[in-house]
């Protein structure tokens, strides 16, 4: 790739709806991996819209992202437990569920988690 790059979400490499229209997925490709934003709708659920796809108990992506718009409660399979609102970075390791908290949309950016998020187990 050339020494500078622009390229914007909304004409995104790949797009990957969630289950039930509960939001999708934008993801762009990079030289150092994929970079996504999500786009989640109040009433999506980890457990309910991308665990089917996945195909595992809880999320085994690990997420290092920032939070956009909205918020999102996040619990690991131990139990501990974070809510992320907008401005927060965020860090989560794989094994856990989440979900939207309130009536808005929640948008979020993610360089290390959404390369093979929401993506049909092979």
């Amino acid at each position: 790739m050339a020494a500078i790059v622009r390229k914007s979400f909304d004409q995104a490499d790949e797009t990957r709806p969630f289950a039930d229209g509960k939001g999708r997925l934008d993801l762009i490709q990079t030289d150092g991996g994929a970079v996504g934003r999500a786009v989640f709708e109040p009433g999506w659920r980890w457990s309910e819209h991308i665990k089917p796809l996945a195909g595992t108990d809880s999320c085994q992506a690990a997420h290092t992202g920032y939070m956009v718009s909205g918020r999102m409660k996040v619990v690991m399979d131990d139990g501990t437990s974070e809510e992320y609102g907008p401005g927060d970075f965020m860090q989560i390791e794989p094994g856990h569920d989440a979900w939207v908290v309130g009536d808005e949309q929640c948008v979020a950016l993610d360089w290390t988690g959404f390369g093979q998020y929401a993506k049909p187990a092979s």
